[in-house]
């Protein structure tokens, strides 16, 4: 079990991959896994549109 970085609720990240997105179950925000060893969790990055530029 890790902490939300958002709001310190527990996230269940058995079996995580670095890279993936799990959703924190108490407050709803997307974490991205940066590290594996130690579990290290951040707030996703917001996907934005791409104006071509």
């Amino acid at each position: 079990m890790a902490s939300c970085p958002e709001c310190g609720g527990g996230v269940p990240a058995a079996n995580v991959e670095r890279g993936e997105i799990l959703p924190c179950p108490d407050c709803g925000a997307e974490l991205e896994v940066r590290s594996v060893e130690p579990l290290v969790l951040e707030l996703a990055p917001e996907i934005q549109e791409d104006w071509g530029e």
